[in-house]
């Protein structure tokens, strides 16, 4: 039986999807961006959001994309979430996401 799970992984799964739908809506579609995952804050008032992109070429720009509409994107989690208050949000470039699928492609 798999333990349930607590408020903050609730809530970072909550983060990750809105930031997600996000992403595709709103980033330009020659790229790929997935939301990997959340590191939520213990006060939940902060998140950061880990995201890979494909190809690499466009990692600097969907970077500076996101980080660059992170009010757009409170807005849309108000939206999303009936006006729950949205964390303050950063997004990162997923290094441990990026390393694993380069052992992959070694270990061929």
């Amino acid at each position: 039986m798999s333990p349930t799970p607590n408020y903050s992984e609730k809530k970072q799964e909550i983060i990750r999807m809105a930031a997600a739908e996000f992403l595709v809506r709103e980033a330009n579609p020659q790229s790929l961006i997935t939301v990997t995952h959340v590191d939520l804050s213990g006060d939940g008032k902060s998140a950061n959001i880990f995201i890979t992109v494909f190809p690499d070429s466009f990692e600097a720009t969907a970077l500076a994309f996101a980080n660059r509409h992170r009010g757009d994107f409170g807005e849309f989690y108000k939206k999303q979430r009936r006006g729950a208050f949205p964390p303050r949000v950063e997004f990162f470039i997923d290094l441990g996401e990026k390393n694993r699928q380069r052992i992959d492609e070694l270990s061929r």
